[in-house]
Order: C-alpha cells, then structure tokens, then sequence
C-alpha cells in the first residue's frame, strides 16, 4: 500500500471486497441454522447447534487479542491473508461434513466454527485499520463505508441461504464464499500493506485499564448476548416457534441484519440534529421493546416475527460502534488496547447466547417465547448501562456527540 499520495487501486479493492466476503461468511452457519437442526439433514439438538459456536467465540476472542502482535512479527498482508485462509478453511470444513455422519460431522462442524473464529478476529481489526491508512484524511468515511459493506454482507448471507434452499442445494452459500475467499486470497497475495499499517499504528507501553473500562465492558457483554440472540437464533425462533418454513426464517434474519446495516447509515447521516450522545441512550430501550414483541408473538403468525427482528435490527444498529467510540474518547491513553478489549467482551457475550439457549430449554423447560422474554432483562441492563456512561462522559467533559465521529469509528460488525 502507498503511504503517501494516491492510493493503489488493488488495496481498497482488496479491502473493502473482504468486508462484503467476511460478512457472508461471518453469518453462513447461524443462516444455515434451520439445516443443521434438521432432522433429514444434521438433527442438530439446540444445545449442539449453540455449542457450534462456543470455538468460535474463543477463537475470535483470542485471535483480536493477540492480533496488534502477529501484525507485528508477520505484517498486515500476511495477517489479512492468513484470515482469508481461516474464511476458505471454514467453508470447505462446513462443505466437506455434510459427506460424513455422526459424531465426525460434528466434529467438522466445530472445526469450521474455530476458522471463522480465527477468521473474524485477523480479517476485521485489519481491514479497518487499512481502510483508515488508505484514506489517512478521510478515515471516519473510509471505515464508515467498510462496515456497511461488512453489514451488508451479513444480510445477504441468509438471503442466499433461502436462495440455495429452494433450489435444493443449501450447501450453494458456503461453496460460493469459498470460492469468494479463495479469489481474494490469490488477488491479495503480491499486494503489500505494511507502511500503511504501519502509519496508522501505534506501539505505546501498555497501561492497566481505567476503572471505568468495566462499565463499558459490561455494555459489551451485554450488547453481545442481546444481538446474537437475534442473529444466531431468528430463524431458529421463527421455524420453532412460529412455524415459519425455511424461506420466511431466512427472510427474518436478513431483516435483522438489513436493519443494523440502514441503522448505521442513518443515525451517521442524521448525527447533526440527533446527536450521537442521545442515540447510545434510546437503542437500548428499542433493543427491549423489541424482545418484548417477540415474547407476545403468537404462534403461526411469522410475519409478525419480521416485524420484530427488522425492531430489533434498528436497535442493535449502531450501538457496537458507539460503544467502542465513547471508550476510546473516555480512555484515549488506551485507546488502541480499549478496542480489542471490548470486541473481546462483545464476544464473550456472543458465545453465552449461543451456546446459553439450548441448556437453558433443557433445564428450565422454557420454550424460545420464554428465552426471549427473559432476555428483555438484558435490555433493561443494557438501557441502564448506557444512561451510566452518558453521565460519565459529560462529568469528564467529554463530547460524543460530535456529528459523525462516532458510528464512522466501528471497529467490527
């Protein structure tokens, strides 16, 4: 990459066409939840299919983690190629188990889940960081657009899902991100983006964290148990409980993921008169409301299910963003280890609610109806959360709610 002048044309292709794949793949194995629970395909139980992901939370955990220093021994090329791979891995380990049965198709299931994982946390702190060294003067717009190129691609991915589907070749979704992934790789392998990192890194001394970190951590978690509710099991809750075929369950989560994506984009855009400050404060209260309809839903009505996930879209739309914005500008002294921090927060939440649903119906006998309206307790945490740092950032004179700073500033999805 050109650190100075112009930037190469095969960079910010490189770059913003791993956002769209990494999407996809990001979101391939919660659109395909309703095969792998299937009972003429995988017949996966609820808690198997939330254990799938519990690899993928700790891999994405610990690869985020460690990321700022593999970036330091191998370069940003070699770390952005390495989790191309880990997506292409993914895809053809999820290829390859629906040839096998039992226990070893579970196996390669779990095997897939730790790629993504792996995949997740080297492809998207990079990529951001990229996009920002290539537009050094335009860096809130350059990120800005990565990510909604990254959300809108975890929107298609469920589309595509019920496209395949009806054609009767659901395993279409991951050959065609294999082959995304695999062409990327290749089109990536002479490019070289170190100066660009290197430019827009910082290696200070690592300093504890602040005691306010916490507060924001909590957020994370619990922002990270409220979206994946919604994205890993939508199209579960609608098959299950609803009695939604497969089409109309992938139609809900493409919804869901639809609306995160225009979320970002419109309270980016509306920053000036509704400001940033504000927004942190009343999502959470929409995330609530929207598990609340989803608890009232009646059964054999999935179009009312839609209507809940597109809410609880909205609500979930720019918070990670925000989040990750204000902790930053509150502890600037850590900004760079803040990020990482809170992403692995927000990913430890993702794995309690992906792995937390299924033992949760075998121990307590709640149905997802239940599991739903239970969660609203977590918006109601989540509400209360957000209120707490908006006192906190105007006791220590800080601004969040400077138009477009902060949802230009999303570190992930």
């Amino acid at each position: 990459m050109r650190s100075q002048g112009t930037p190469a044309r095969a960079d910010i292709a490189a770059v913003y066409s791993a956002g769209v794949v990494q999407g996809i793949a990001l979101v391939t194995f919660p659109a395909a939840g309703a095969i792998f629970m299937s009972p003429s395909h995988y017949g996966l139980t609820s808690t198997q299919y939330g254990a799938l992901f519990i690899p993928q939370a700790a891999m994405a955990i610990l690869s985020s983690l460690l990321g700022t220093s593999i970036t330091k021994r191998l370069g940003a090329a070699r770390v952005f190629q390495c989790g191309l791979a880990a997506n292409l891995a993914a895809m053809l380990l999820l290829l390859g188990s629906q040839f096998v049965i039992g226990s070893v198709a579970y196996g390669a299931l779990l095997a897939a889940t730790s790629s993504m994982g792996l995949a997740f946390g080297l492809t998207v702190p990079t990529i951001n960081t990229l996009a920002a060294a290539i537009f050094p003067g335009k860096a809130d717009r350059a990120v800005l657009a990565l990510n909604t190129l990254l959300g809108l691609g975890t929107a298609l991915a469920p589309a595509f899902v019920a496209l395949f589907v009806g054609f009767g070749i659901w395993w279409g979704l991951p050959l065609l991100v294999a082959v995304l992934a695999a062409a990327l790789l290749l089109f990536t392998l002479p490019l070289k983006m170190e100066a660009g990192m290197a430019a827009s890194g910082r290696n200070a001394a690592p300093h504890p964290f602040p005691g306010r970190f916490w507060i924001f951590a909590a957020v994370a978690l619990i922002y990270g148990i409220c979206e994946t509710m919604n994205g890993n099991w939508a199209s579960i809750y609608m098959a299950k409980s609803l009695g939604a075929n497969p089409a109309t369950a992938s139609l809900a989560l493409t919804v869901f993921w639809g609306m995160v994506t225009g979320g970002r984009l419109l309270f980016a855009s509306i920053g000036r008169w509704f400001p940033e400050s504000l927004t942190f404060v009343v999502l959470p209260f929409i995330i609530t409301a929207a598990f609340v309809l989803a608890a009232l839903l009646p059964e054999g009505k999935p179009g009312f299910g839609i209507g809940a996930f597109a809410l609880a879209g909205f609500g979930c739309s720019a918070m990670l963003p925000l989040m990750i914005s204000f902790g930053q500008r509150q502890m600037a002294s850590v900004a760079s280890a803040v990020a990482g921090g809170l992403i692995a927060f927000y990913q430890i939440g993702y794995g309690i609610a992906a792995f937390g649903v299924g033992p949760l119906e075998n121990l307590s006998g709640w149905n997802l109806h239940g599991i739903f309206g239970a969660t609203t307790l977590m918006g109601l945490a989540l509400a209360v959360l957000t209120l707490r740092i908006s006192r906190l950032t105007r006791h220590k004179g800080g601004n969040p709610s400077t138009p477009g700073s902060s949802c230009a500033r999303m570190p992930g999805i």
